[in-house]
Parts: structure tokens; C-alpha cells; sequence
């Protein structure tokens, strides 16, 4: 086995460079160099969470999920299964951020089943993400999407219904 990863006992594989803090960690899961992921994460199995990639605490994530680099995971991320989250896209959890003032509870944003968030998009906070969903790279999601719709644009319009 390459010396840079190690197995972890329930079958993840965390890279020796990366901070892991959770326990939740599903089997399969691999987790690359300079990653960091708080201790209340909770992730699925054979999940892919590529290098610079930061999972903070309150942040559910699914089954075979693909994390591209440069993402951070916000608490009230909530992250359905075989999701793809395209490199350096942006969540965020706070309507109105101040510095050193904290909402009691951040705002739930939810990542259906087989959504795919392009690169570079940006999606604001208590939103839905349908079941299906296509958000094109650079795209900056302002309301809720619908199952199986492709969105682009800032803000993000939708574009038209995907067919299997």
C-alpha cells in the first residue's frame, strides 16, 4: 500500500496528510492530503473527498459522494447520496454574516440524491437542491431548485428538465 494513506479499521482510507477528526466515516470512503474534517461530520461510504477540501461540524453527508477540491462543508449542510460537488464551488450558511456574531442555529441547505453542483457555483444558504439536479459551473443559486432541472446563470435560471 502506498506509505502516504493509511486503512483506517472500518475500511476508509485517510491520507496521512489530512486532519480527520470524526469517527463517522464510512467503509470505502477515501479522504486525500490536506483535508480537514471537524469531529461532529458524519460521512458515507465510498465517498471521494479530494485534497482541500474542509468539512465542519454539523454536515451530513451521503453515500458515494465526489468532493472536489477547494469545497468547504458549512454546518447545515446536509448532502443526499450519489452527489457530485464540482471543484471550488461555495456553500454558504448565514444570511446576514457579522464578524463575531453567530446565528443560535445556521440555516439547513439540502443536496438531494444525485444532484450535481458544477464548478465554481455558489449556492446561498436554506436552500433545496432537487433530487437530479444539474447547477452549471459559475452558477449562484438564490432559491430552491427542482428535482431533475438544470440551472444556469447569476442568479441561477433554469434551463430545462434532464431525461434520463
Amino acid at each position: 500500500m502506498d506509505n502516504r494513506v493509511k486503512k483506517e479499521p472500518d475500511g476508509a482510507f485517510i491520507h496521512k496528510l489530512a486532519d480527520v477528526a470524526t469517527e463517522n466515516i464510512g467503509d470505502g470512503t477515501r479522504v486525500w492530503q490536506f483535508v480537514v474534517i471537524l469531529a461532529g461530520a458524519q460521512i458515507g461510504a465510498k465517498c471521494n473527498i479530494c485534497a482541500h477540501v474542509f468539512i465542519e461540524n454539523d454536515v451530513v453527508i451521503g453515500d458515494r459522494v465526489t468532493i472536489k477540491s477547494g469545497v468547504q462543508l458549512w454546518d447545515g449542510l446536509r448532502v443526499g447520496n450519489d452527489v457530485f460537488i464540482g471543484p471550488n464551488a461555495t456553500f454558504t450558511n448565514d444570511l446576514f454574516p457579522r464578524s463575531k456574531k453567530y446565528p443560535e442555529k445556521y440555516l439547513e441547505t439540502i443536496i438531494e440524491d444525485g444532484a450535481s453542483i458544477g464548478a465554481g457555483s455558489v449556492i446561498l444558504p436554506g436552500l433545496t437542491i432537487g433530487a437530479g439536479a444539474l447547477v452549471a459551473a459559475g452558477a449562484v443559486v438564490t432559491k430552491s431548485i427542482d428535482r431533475k432541472s438544470l440551472v444556469r446563470g447569476n442568479p441561477a435560471r433554469h434551463i430545462k428538465f434532464i431525461e434520463e
